[in-house]
């Protein structure tokens, strides 16, 4: 093993443990960061290894880089599409949603948590903000479910499983990260939200398949309720007034971006306005509520945006010891065609979820293997959404899934953290079966983007 190799190792191993440490997480970046320049720096300096490494070149135009960063017009979209899903959250048009589909399709067997995904899908596409989406519905779902004599694992494994799926449904700001991080007109914020769209629904659907599969096999797992209210045209009334709201800002967002009227960062100020309309049309709007998502997407931004800045500092002392080499050498080394390279990148990236958040994965990963998936000639929309299905998995895998400490902190007593993991388990299946139908058949990831902005 090489020096270069070593230290490249060595970096991720410093990191790993201190996250392990309890060391948060943009500390850890730029601390490992700063003292491996300070170690490259001695090394050649001092003792003449055989290393290309600068400190001029790497801590030297950091400034530059962060400055390049926090002023990036790309980067704004991110505070307004958090503030969009908090406002949204706090109209209460996710409750309304859900009550009027719960009379609707509350009568049929697993119907109460087929109302959660539908609601899900809705929210993912209006808010993406995964933790409010998991709290908000685990709050107006689990109750319910129980007292409906749902099976424990399924109700809370479908309100947090369902609430993860903003982290890929667009406006995902998950995606805006990968697009700022791929560096390609290919995989564009706009491409990379159509090419969303698909494995997003057609997870949702997956969902809502399996729970009627489930529930059809198993009577006493999602039981149909002995008393209903009887269907009438007032009922489909209320579920399509409901559903408008939501409906129209996702088209509002969503859709002045694929037309090319607004840019991402337009799109969004848009959504944040339509937020706040929707607020104060429900008369949810106040000052308090205001300030309280105001705060809230301040803290949320600047955990990003710090995550952000220590990840820079990483890269570039990684990327001048020699590690863009490392990582390339490692993989085209590999004794596998692209689909192999491709498939091993993915299983890291599975693996790492368990540990990592999907930011720092895709702050610190993804700018290192895309470049040499690139050069092998792999679509970058196809990897793109490869790679964002594998990272929603992270929310749900413990240790570190989130999503998994979102819904235990507002679970009715009598579930435990042992129904939390069974009840994620077949949706963490799903979408390793989603993942592996984009990698089969490309075209439910390229297609739509291809139609509407042309072949690549």
């Amino acid at each position: 093993m090489g020096l270069e190799q070593f230290l490249v190792l060595a970096m991720f191993a410093s990191f790993m443990g201190l996250l392990l440490l309890g060391f948060p997480v943009a500390w850890a970046l730029a601390g490992v960061g700063f003292v491996f320049a300070v170690i490259g720096h001695v090394l050649v300096e001092f003792i003449g290894a055989d290393l290309w490494f600068s400190w001029g070149g790497t801590i030297g135009v950091l400034d530059r880089r962060i400055y390049g960063i926090v002023a990036n017009e790309l980067m704004v979209a991110l505070p307004l599409f958090i503030f969009m899903g908090i406002m949204l959250d706090r109209s209460g048009i996710a409750e309304r949603l859900m009550n009027s589909l719960v009379r609707v399709l509350g009568g049929l067997r697993g119907g109460y948590a087929i109302t959660v995904v539908i609601v899900g899908v809705l929210l993912a596409a209006s808010t993406g903000i995964v933790g409010a989406s998991v709290v908000l519905l685990g709050m107006l779902s689990l109750g319910p479910m129980m007292r409906a004599q749902y099976n424990k694992s399924l109700a809370v494994g479908t309100a947090c499983s369902v609430g993860t799926l903003g982290i890929l449904v667009p406006p995902s700001i998950m995606l805006v990260l990968m697009a700022d991080r791929m560096g390609t007109s290919d995989a564009s914020v706009g491409r990379l939200f159509m090419a969303a769209l698909v494995p997003g629904v057609m997870l949702g659907v997956m969902y809502i398949a399996y729970i009627l599969i489930a529930a059809y096999l198993k009577k006493d797992l999602a039981p149909a309720p002995k008393d209903r209210d009887p269907l009438d045209a007032r009922a489909f009334l209320q579920v399509f007034i409901a559903v408008l709201p939501p409906l129209g800002l996702i088209l509002a967002v969503l859709g002045s971006i694929f037309t090319g009227f607004a840019t991402t960062t337009e799109a969004s100020a848009v959504g944040a306005l339509g937020a706040l309309l929707l607020a104060l049309l429900n008369r949810r709007l106040n000052l308090t509520t205001l300030r309280q998502a105001l705060y809230q997407t301040s803290r949320t931004t600047a955990f990003i945006f710090a995550i952000f800045i220590g990840a820079t500092v990483f890269a570039a002392v990684l990327r001048g010891l020699g590690g863009d080499d490392v990582v390339r050498f490692a993989l085209t080394g590999l004794p596998f065609s692209e689909t192999g390279i491709v498939l091993t990148i993915l299983l890291v990236v599975f693996l790492l979820g368990f540990f990592l958040d999907w930011v720092e994965i895709t702050l610190i990963i993804l700018p290192l293997v895309a470049p040499v998936v690139f050069s092998l000639g792999v679509d970058p929309l196809w990897f793109a959404m490869l790679f964002a299905i594998c990272l929603q998995t992270s929310f749900l895998t413990p240790p570190v899934g989130f999503a998994l400490f979102y819904i235990k902190g507002v679970c009715p007593p009598g579930i435990t953290t042992r129904d939390i993991y069974l009840g994620v388990a077949p949706f963490v299946a799903i979408q390793l079966l989603g993942l592996m139908l984009v990698f089969f058949y490309a075209p439910l990831a390229t297609w739509l983007p291809n139609e509407i902005y042309g072949g690549r």
